[in-house]
């Protein structure tokens, strides 16, 4: 008997897999306690209405046949609710045995929200001097007997095991103390320290998660607390949020002055690290835009510059940029058949006849003296629009200053042609700050952005 809470329910789930959005239950065994005294036990096998891998049915022992005539999560979830109203729900390592739950609920229409606590926690909170908290290392540490590891009710019962022999160890005062202080915390994953996340300041930041060896994700918040515990409220629905919890090992966080402080760092700490689960602002290796000539005879019209190759000075006639070759010969050739433009000027089409867009009667006719250069230059123009880099509206270089009194931070963020130079928190450094400027589409979106608010504030520089 053990009086951990009023009323709890231990429970172990059996799955196809370890991804909750993708794999399905295929077994629930469960023990339900009130007043420390259990009440009532189920075990069930779930057809998971998927095939299941071979390696999962030795790992588990519950093959493909055993589920054929088992019943569906729809058919028995009534009856499960039954069983969790108005309990604890316990598992070991409970955000994933939480996280299959709310989505197998979600399928069925159903928004499934229950406190949890987990006996991974528990454990560490109790046995802090020991390194492992894996239920076999609770196995053996207590001297307990498995028959069938890996099955669902087995499973549930080494937790009920573990919670009578710890409280026989330390009393049931330590263990309520224990179990009452995790409920007050957020959900986090079970080898993160709630209290040295709690410590991370809600304010302007990027912050970093790492693995073991590597650098798993980096994010930007203006609230860096709520942002990073947001992560673990919302990985049952997101493959890749549930990775990360289960990867993550240790954050780090860097404050900033400001929003747009903490964007610039966020986009120079993925491109310069490449964190495993940052996709969108990697650098482009390829990065490019269209040049065009101003000279309407010229052959080609245009001309693909690459990011390291853009004259900073004469973005009044590129256009762009694109994450590739491809991409940018696509759109070309998109605004060339929409605008009735000549492949051969363009340099999309050799020779020295019409241009086959001209036989098709797509082209107007530049390439057989029907249309003027001026003209067709104008449409092409018009076509490209939409990519127009903007020309850098400063005389020189600027200094925007950010000043927050959440953290009594102030820097100031220097940049020239779009490009960012360098920030610093005191003008005696600007001396320090890089003179080659070089062009970045992430970071000409952020200021670009920013320079349309009221409450900038600017600063010339020499």
């Amino acid at each position: 008997m053990s009086t951990l809470l009023p009323c709890y329910v231990l429970l172990d789930l059996e799955t196809t897999g370890a991804t909750p959005t993708r794999d399905r239950i295929t077994e629930i065994g469960l023990i339900r306690y009130e007043n420390g005294i259990e009440v009532g036990r189920w075990n069930t096998l779930i057809n998971p209405e998927v095939s299941v891998s071979f390696f999962i049915q030795r790992l588990t022992g519950i093959t493909q046949d055993m589920l054929v005539n088992a019943p569906t999560f729809y058919e028995i979830h009534d009856t499960l609710l039954g069983w969790l109203d108005n309990a604890v729900l316990c598992a070991h390592n409970v955000r994933f045995d939480y996280g299959f739950l709310k989505n197998e609920f979600k399928q069925l229409g159903i928004t499934f929200q229950k406190k949890i606590l987990c006996t991974v926690k528990l454990s560490r909170k109790l046995y802090p001097q020991h390194k492992s908290h894996n239920l076999d290392s609770i196995i053996e540490r207590f001297k307990l007997v498995c028959e069938n590891r890996h099955r669902a009710m087995d499973d549930t019962e080494m937790m009920a095991a573990f919670i009578n022999a710890a409280t026989n160890e330390l009393g049931v005062d330590a263990l309520q103390e224990a179990a009452l202080s995790l409920l007050k915390q957020q959900s986090t994953p079970t080898h993160l320290d709630y209290l040295e996340i709690n410590t991370i300041p809600d304010t302007c930041g990027v912050y970093l998660f790492y693995g073991d060896s590597a650098l798993l994700y980096v994010g930007k918040s203006v609230s860096l607390r709520s942002r990073v515990l947001s992560h673990f409220q919302s990985d049952h629905s997101s493959t890749k949020e549930m990775r990360i919890a289960q990867e993550i090992k240790r954050i780090e966080y860097r404050l900033t002055s400001g929003e747009l402080g903490a964007l610039l760092l966020e986009s120079q700490l993925i491109k310069e690290f490449h964190p495993i689960h940052n996709r969108q602002l990697r650098r482009e290796r390829q990065l490019c835009a269209w040049q065009v000539s101003a000279d309407p005879n010229a052959k080609p019209l245009v001309n693909l510059v690459y990011e390291g190759d853009m004259d900073l000075t004469a973005f009044d006639n590129v256009y762009g940029t694109f994450k590739t070759k491809r991409q940018a010969l696509d759109i070309l050739n998109r605004i060339a058949d929409e605008y009735g433009l000549c492949d051969k000027a363009l340099g999309l089409e050799k020779g020295s006849d019409a241009c086959f867009a001209y036989q098709l009667k797509i082209c107007k006719g530049l390439c057989d003296d029907k249309e003027s250069p001026i003209l067709h230059r104008l449409r092409l123009l018009t076509g490209l629009s939409r990519y127009k880099l903007l020309a850098w509206p400063f005389d020189g270089r600027i200094g925007v200053r950010e000043r927050t009194p959440d953290n009594d931070m102030t820097e100031v963020h220097v940049f020239d042609q779009w490009c960012h130079l360098g920030t610093v928190k005191n003008y005696s450094d600007l001396d320090e700050v890089s003179s080659k400027p070089r062009f970045d589409r992430d970071t000409y979106r952020y200021l670009l952005k920013f320079l349309k608010k009221k409450n900038i504030e600017i600063i010339p520089l020499q």
